[in-house]
């Protein structure tokens, strides 16, 4: 496995997030992580990001165990997070942004040198082109639309060429239309990066996942193929009761 968390238990003071989840993912596997809102989707990717450390339970990654590694350490280890919220620059240009991701794998001397800007050039066309930004590369991301910018943090989140990519509601505000559009977007990365992704849109996540796992109150109701967890009366009942 690529990514194995076992026994995920988080604790705030006197609410428990989790309670023992688990999540397995393997090499060039879309694995989506769904269940009702409180049901501890974001705070398990947190746990596995290293954005939160579990108060019990362990996160191995590549055979690693790294549940005490920093995000940075994780990052270095292949592993990559793109949260709900933009954050890339917005006055910057689309070209400047994919640009600093691709630095951020350069070593000192070269940036300090400045031997990287006409190096990378043809890496960072090919990933606005791969994303449908290309014509907008020298353009300041503020002007994208909210589905776009996406789009560009998705990106630049694949810059390092990470094994695992981590997506925390990524179509969240998007049209009906992005939604379609970041499917297609990204089902090529499947040959190198495998994917865990946090949604709400089932029908989305539906038609890009391998696997599902089901969180409810902490704790995984249900884990297997989009069909079984389909055909699965238990997670028919959560949703019901959530509606």
């Amino acid at each position: 496995m690529l990514l194995e968390a076992a026994g995920i238990r988080k604790v705030f003071g006197k609410l428990t997030a989790l309670d023992g989840a688990a999540l397995s993912v393997g090499e060039n596997e879309f694995h989506g992580l769904i269940g009702p809102n409180g049901s501890g989707k974001s705070t398990l990717m947190k746990c596995i990001a290293g954005a939160e450390v579990p108060t019990q339970g362990k996160v191995s990654f590549v055979n690693t165990d790294i549940t005490a590694f920093t995000p940075t350490e994780r990052a270095r280890a292949g592993m990559s997070l793109k949260f709900q919220i933009t954050s890339v620059l917005p006055s910057l240009t689309l070209y400047d942004n994919i640009l600093l991701a691709l630095q951020a794998q350069s070593s000192l001397i070269d940036l300090l040198f400045s031997r990287t800007r006409d190096a990378l050039h043809e890496q960072v066309m090919t990933m606005l082109t791969q994303f449908r930004l290309a014509d907008r590369a020298f353009e300041a991301a503020a002007a994208l639309s909210h589905g776009q910018q996406q789009w560009l943090e998705i990106a630049m989140a694949l810059a390092g060429k990470p094994k695992l990519l981590l997506l925390d509601e990524p179509t969240g505000g998007m049209s009906l239309e992005e939604r379609r559009v970041t499917g297609e977007l990204l089902q090529p990365i499947k040959h190198h990066c495998s994917l865990v992704i946090v949604e709400h849109d089932l029908d989305f996540i539906r038609d890009i996942c391998d696997r599902l796992t089901v969180l409810d109150q902490g704790k995984v109701l249900a884990s297997g193929t989009v069909s079984e967890i389909q055909a699965n009366k238990a997670v028919q009942e959560i949703y019901l009761r959530r509606a």
